[in-house]
């Protein structure tokens, strides 16, 4: 399934750009009129933004809505910078469709790595890449098991019995049973506690483990 783009622009931008619908990498979906694209917004992967019209009320709100998203701000020569958005990346114009098509998904990719690499929890973040939990200058190592550990209490919402951690973490491996879980939670929890001085990071309740 190709990604979809999101064109911000007037309809001299949407002519201007229409050569970039022969490329296959992505499909274009062009917007002057932001009430008719609120149903499509999750369909989105990435937003190009004309810059000359990024002032209006109606397209910031939508960028801020879409700020998960890569932007790739569309730029004329000459034009001095103070657009008040925090975007991806911009590309001076008049520019070749392919640098553009290259650009947009080299962004779509970078994100995507990074959003499979870290995963914010409460004030911490896991760096899936060092292995580490982080917050401000502190870290600690974790191991595969307590990311997959963290990821799933974290992902879940509610709380998560010993046999369903078995069932997603450890699938059922024969060596593996219900101390198994309360043996990593307890060292993940010591080296929480030693570095960070948290006690509740992963709460156990009746019904298992949460964050």
């Amino acid at each position: 399934m190709k990604n979809s783009i999101l064109v911000l622009g007037t309809k001299n931008l949407n002519n201007s750009l229409s050569e970039i619908k022969e490329y296959l990498n992505f499909t274009l979906v062009f917007y002057d009129k932001i009430s008719f694209l609120e149903p499509s917004i999750k369909t989105i992967n990435s937003v190009l933004v004309d810059s000359e019209i990024c002032n209006e009320v109606d397209i910031l709100y939508l960028v801020r809505k879409l700020k998960n998203k890569p932007i790739l701000l569309l730029k004329k020569k000459n034009f001095f910078d103070t657009i008040k958005i925090d975007y991806s990346d911009d590309i001076i114009l008049p520019s070749s469709p392919l640098e553009i098509s290259n650009r947009v998904t080299n962004l779509i990719i970078a994100k995507k790595f990074n959003q499979n690499s870290f995963l914010k929890v409460k004030e911490y973040v896991v760096d899936k890449n060092e292995r580490k939990l982080k917050k401000e200058n502190l870290s600690i190592n974790i191991t595969e098991r307590e990311i997959q550990l963290i990821e799933l209490l974290f992902n879940e919402k509610k709380p998560i019995s010993k046999k369903n951690i078995l069932k997603e973490i450890w699938k059922y491996a024969e060596n593996a049973d219900t101390h198994t879980i309360e043996t990593h939670v307890y060292r993940l929890r010591k080296k929480i506690f030693n570095k960070f001085k948290d006690e509740n990071f992963i709460i156990n309740f009746k019904a298992g483990y949460s964050i």
